[in-house]
C-alpha cells in the first residue's frame, strides 16, 4: 500500500511551481509508484488565464474550492468551474483556463507523470521528464 499526506508530499519535493506564476502542483502518486495514472493536487492561482494542449495526456480535473472557467479552442465553449464541476480533457482538447478566484484542483493525468514536469511552449508536458529525486 502507498500512503502519503498532502503534507508529506510536500515535503519530500513533490511540490512543482510552474516558471510562469498560474499555478503549482503538488504530485501525490506518479509513475514510478506503478498504477498507471498520477494524482496531484494542483492550485491555479487567482487571476490566472492560459492557455494548454495536452498533446502527449489526458487530464481530469475536479474542483475542490474556487471559481473560474475553462474555454476549449476548437469550438469556444466556456464552462463554468466552481466546487463540485468536473471536467475532461479526453480528446487532447487545446484550452484557456481562467481564475476568478484561487482554485483547488484534484487532477488526474494519463500515461502518468514522471514528477518534474512544467508547461512546454505549446502547453504540455513532455512524455519523458525528470523525476522527483
Amino acid at each position: 500500500m502507498i500512503f502519503r499526506t498532502l503534507e508529506s508530499a510536500e515535503k519530500e519535493g513533490r511540490k512543482i511551481v510552474s516558471p510562469d506564476g498560474n499555478w503549482d502542483s503538488t504530485r501525490m502518486l506518479l509513475k514510478d509508484d506503478n498504477m498507471g495514472f498520477s494524482f496531484h493536487i494542483t492550485t491555479i492561482y487567482k487571476g490566472a488565464d492560459f492557455q494548454m494542449h495536452y498533446q502527449n495526456h489526458l487530464e481530469s480535473v475536479y474542483c475542490v474550492s474556487g471559481r473560474g472557467e475553462v474555454e476549449t479552442l476548437a469550438d469556444g465553449k466556456k464552462y463554468s468551474i466552481e466546487p463540485g464541476s468536473l471536467y475532461i480533457l479526453d480528446k487532447h482538447d487545446k484550452h484557456v483556463l481562467r481564475a476568478f478566484e484561487e482554485m483547488k484542483m484534484a487532477c488526474v493525468f494519463n500515461p502518468p507523470l514522471n514528477g518534474k514536469e512544467v508547461h512546454n511552449k505549446e502547453g504540455a508536458y513532455e512524455l519523458e521528464a525528470d523525476t522527483i529525486d
